[in-house]
């Protein structure tokens, strides 16, 4: 018989996932269907979101030949019965406080610190970059790790090294450019470009590093259609665009810049939004997301 989620203890909530101690050493990460825009969670979830990170990160986690935090399947029997498919069963890990980000394109907060001082994250770029232009080569700008609420702040490779030590910092700095670099790669072959990502590591026992958390989904990563990717202007995103296109729309009427919270989305945006987020896992894994387990397989 499988548990209740009242039988674990509750340990801390994101912006999008929940916690729960299953017993010593594993954890029980559920994620919900909530999502956030400009700091602020929406009332209105996006249905299967959960589901298809947590489809997106199981599927990574299987194709990528790096140690992870999994320490059970999909529908492990840890799992309570209206969560399977949306949750993991993880291993209990110190985490590295640094947010490992991988670039290989120009946009977002990147491209707010080039336009300031020619360079992200202390990496001196070339003159003359523009809005979703390719870069050399991948760099990694690493962020701090903000409280809920706050935003994550760009920081140097070298403020990296002071806080957490010049080996561990290089071991991150060339794991997550090595898995940015393999996210990218079979991305591309299935037609979508891989601009950025985020990760997230803890350590093992050994020191070794863990890759944990969720790995190469549309909330971590920043993916685009390759056919129509045009340098010089923004490119749409298989995430959330969507929302944030309608929220600073004249439609929902909201100040992004005041207090108040945003208003509910109108349907066909949340039903847009969901496809979206399940035309990104799809292409990308090759898998159908109706095959992904529900509570009602259980």
């Amino acid at each position: 018989m499988r548990p209740a989620l009242s039988d674990y203890r509750h340990i801390a909530s994101g912006k999008v996932r929940d916690i729960y101690e299953i017993d010593d050493d594993t954890l029980l990460l559920v994620t919900s269907d909530r999502i956030s825009a400009y700091d602020f969670v929406l009332d209105s979830p996006i249905p299967d979101k959960g589901r298809i990170l947590t489809a997106a990160s199981f599927f990574w986690f299987d194709e990528l030949t790096v140690p992870n935090h999994l320490a059970g399947g999909p529908t492990d029997e840890r799992i309570p019965a209206e969560l399977v498919g949306r949750s993991m069963v993880v291993r209990k890990l110190p985490m590295v406080q640094v947010e490992c980000v991988a670039r290989g394109y120009l946009t977002g907060s990147g491209l707010v610190d080039y336009r300031a001082t020619g360079s992200v994250c202390g990496v001196q770029l070339p003159a003359g970059l523009t809005e979703a232009d390719r870069l050399p080569q991948p760099i990694f700008t690493p962020a701090t790790k903000a409280a809920l609420g706050d935003h994550d702040e760009n920081v140097s490779f070298e403020h990296v090294a002071d806080q957490v030590g010049d080996d561990l910092a290089r071991t991150l700095r060339d794991l997550t450019l090595d898995i940015y670099s393999r996210g990218a790669d079979l991305a591309l072959d299935r037609g979508i470009i891989l601009a950025d990502t985020k990760f997230e590591f803890g350590q093992a026992a050994d020191g070794s590093l863990v890759l944990a958390d969720e790995v190469l989904t549309p909330d971590s990563s920043r993916y685009w259609e390759a056919a129509t990717w045009r340098p010089g202007e923004v490119q749409p995103s298989f995430d959330k665009q969507i929302v944030r296109n309608w929220l600073t729309s004249d439609a929902s009427g909201w100040d992004r810049h005041g207090s108040t919270p945003p208003p509910p989305l109108p349907e066909d945006v949340v039903e847009r939004t969901r496809a979206r987020y399940i035309e990104a896992y799809e292409r990308i894994s090759g898998l159908s997301f109706a095959d992904w387990p529900d509570r009602a397989d259980v």
